[in-house]
């Protein structure tokens, strides 16, 4: 059996039988990846009573039933846990931090700007204004929202 290339859902195989598990699999790994939404990011630990349909993005030490799935999206069905493997690009919805995450080469990152200090004393407006640009600019390149 083969697996779809971006979210490596599984694909049904010519002459396969019991087809509805694998097309089911395939359905509940969707129902994580599309409109991803996640109880908290980096959690290394299983919690113990989950909903079904909770979400949570796996820490970098992951222990008990998410071992070897670290950065994944781990979701508990009534099947038990699935995991969908992050892909460049790939984005949650982080309900502990009320702000989208998404996956790339530093791995999950919340998109959010850095605090920016209000400019603060001088006499030359110009210049504060200036120095808060600048600030503003430089937040958003380290943020990878302008080039």
């Amino acid at each position: 059996m083969t697996d779809s290339a971006r979210l490596a859902l599984p694909y049904l195989d010519a002459g396969q039988a019991q087809k509805e598990w694998t097309h089911n699999e395939a359905l509940a790994l969707i129902d994580i990846a599309v409109q991803a939404s996640v109880e908290a990011v980096g959690v290394d630990a299983p919690p113990a009573s989950p909903a079904a349909g909770a979400c949570w993005i796996v820490g970098a030490a992951p222990s008990g039933a998410w071992n070897g799935h670290a950065g994944a999206i781990a979701g508990w069905t009534d099947g038990g846990w699935r995991f969908l493997a992050p892909r460049p690009g790939m984005a949650a919805w982080s309900r502990a931090d009320a702000t989208a995450v998404r996956y790339g080469a530093q791995g999950w990152r919340l998109d959010r700007v850095a605090p920016i200090a209000s400019p603060t004393g001088g006499a030359t407006v110009d210049a504060e204004c200036r120095s808060a640009v600048v600030a503003i600019l430089g937040a958003l390149r380290a943020q990878g929202w302008l080039a």
